[in-house]
């Protein structure tokens, strides 16, 4: 009489006299690993038309295409239970593919791989499991999706805090917002991602950082957390409007020259101006910052002040005002003037951002903004090939305008 799989279970149980709970799982790892290697020695069997242990050469055993065994290929698969070695029979023409091991790899292994891929698109642990659903018939929960995720979370410390070079031409540092819980209400934050130009004029993200109010202080942190990484030196910030930059820049890389945003300027001092004065307003504030010396911008802003002055007082008087920041580029040339005059290098940047995190209009904490911003830049940065237009030149032009810093 044939026994039932429990009583099977039951005698080998009780010949094994296990002694630990380690002892139980190898074996349960073993007759595992067994029961896989069957099927496939059966599925192969169907696919040739005789068994294992029949001659090819029986005329009884069906095998009507020629096609025989041809030995074994190793393969680790990844199972609850722990990586199991399997043999996996080979055919000679090459036909035999195991549909049990296949179908398993699609439900355990690459599917954490799937999970971070979709995170980092920007889809939400819903969205995701959903997908996963469509793509492999396997139910998870947006609770697990999220505990994948925080697995790259030491991935995500490492690259913040990882070694960088030692001296950066162009260092770009912007913030983009979103929504974090915190407390049980949500409140906006803002991430300040700092992106560095490479001396070889290749774009980098330098990091990323979380916080509420941006300050002096916060900036200052920022920037020291920079050089203890290894950032001895910096040529030109370039900045938009944000509160702090200077005195932070001035207290930890003296020597730096600082840019803001020529187009931020021009969007925050026009906030104001009435729609039927805006006009004529642009066209001579254009011949301020499209001067070609820092002279001729400076007489063209005393005549725009003379005509402005009284309507829009404090239009003019932001254009005075951060004047020692907004004039850097006139000291350079046009190759470099290019890649300084905006901050359209990480506006670009937080464009991207803002696309792949569109479908997510909040985030449960730091962290989760965190992961989707690390995943995402990890794919920017792939795509980002080219060195900055005409780098050679401009490299020859900043190893003489701050001699010695380059070979320092």
């Amino acid at each position: 009489m044939t026994k039932t799989p429990s009583e099977l279970m039951k005698e080998y149980v009780r010949s094994q006299k296990f002694t630990s709970t380690e002892e139980v799982m190898a074996a349960m790892k073993e007759m595992f690993k067994e029961v896989l290697q069957q099927v496939m020695e059966c599925e192969l069997s169907d696919e040739l038309g005789y068994e294992k242990s029949q001659r090819e050469s029986n005329p009884d055993c069906g095998n009507k295409s020629k096609n025989y065994r041809n030995g074994y290929s190793q393969k680790t698969v990844k199972t609850q239970l722990g990586e199991v070695e399997l043999k996996i029979p080979r055919d000679r023409n090459g036909e035999y593919e195991p549909k049990i091991i296949g179908k398993y790899n699609r439900n355990a292994d690459g599917m954490e791989e799937k999970i971070l891929s979709l995170y980092a698109c920007g889809m939400s642990q819903r969205d995701i499991a959903e997908q996963i659903k469509n793509l492999y018939d396997v139910e998870i929960s947006p609770e697990l999706v999220s505990k994948i995720s925080e697995k790259i979370m030491p991935e995500v410390t490492a690259w913040q805090n990882r070694p960088l070079d030692s001296v950066y031409p162009f260092v770009f540092m912007d913030a983009i917002h979103y929504k974090v819980k915190e407390n049980h209400q949500y409140i906006t934050k803002a991430a300040y991602v700092v992106l560095g130009i490479t001396l070889d004029g290749n774009k980098d993200i330098l990091g990323i950082w979380i916080g509420e109010n941006e300050s002096s202080k916060f900036w200052l942190n920022v920037l020291n957390e920079l050089k203890t990484r290894g950032v001895k030196d910096v040529f030109l910030f370039c900045v938009d409007g944000l509160a702090g930059f200077r005195e932070a820049i001035g207290a930890v890389y003296p020597d730096a020259h600082i840019q803001r945003c020529v187009i931020h300027q021009i969007r925050s001092s026009t906030r104001y101006v009435s729609y039927k004065d805006i006009k004529q307003l642009m066209s001579d504030l254009k011949t301020v910052y499209q001067a070609v010396t820092e002279d001729e911008a400076m007489n063209n802003l005393i005549r725009f002040k003379e005509k402005w002055g009284k309507s829009y007082p404090s239009c003019v008087k932001s254009w005075e005002d951060n004047w020692d920041i907004l004039s850097t580029f006139y000291a350079y040339p046009p190759d470099i003037r290019r890649i300084i005059y905006t901050t359209n290098i990480i506006e670009g940047l937080n464009r991207q951002f803002r696309q792949i995190t569109k479908n997510k209009p909040s985030f449960t904490n730091d962290d989760s903004l965190r992961k989707m911003l690390y995943l995402a830049s990890k794919k920017i940065v792939e795509r980002w090939t080219q060195r900055c237009r005409n780098w050679d030149l401009v490299l020859s032009q900043l190893d003489i305008m701050f001699e010695g810093r380059i070979s320092a």
